[in-house]
């Protein structure tokens, strides 16, 4: 089997190790990224005569924010981190 180059994870995935590295123990967690945008002139001829104005999106920072109400960026940190001498969760 050949060696993996990327790793990739879901919204759920990067909530639930953000809330284990910070170790929160309580609350709605969930992903959020702050997005920065930058304008250029783009050369788009081979021979570098050519340009266009374009706009260009990157990713700043990755965080995790509390939520009010779960959705599908969320995990209970009180499941997903519980402190060690609290007793487990039951399903309801």
């Amino acid at each position: 089997m050949p060696e993996s180059k990327n790793y990739t994870f879901d919204y759920i995935e990067l909530a639930t190790m953000m809330v284990q590295k910070l170790g929160l123990h309580e609350g709605l967690w969930g992903v959020y990224f702050e997005f920065g945008l930058q304008g250029a002139n783009v050369p788009t001829s081979p021979d570098g005569k050519n340009f266009v104005p374009a706009a260009i999106s990157m990713v700043k920072s990755v965080g995790i924010q509390k939520f009010d109400a779960p959705n599908n960026l969320t995990v209970n940190a009180a499941e997903v981190n519980p402190k060690k001498d609290a007793k487990p969760l039951t399903k309801r």
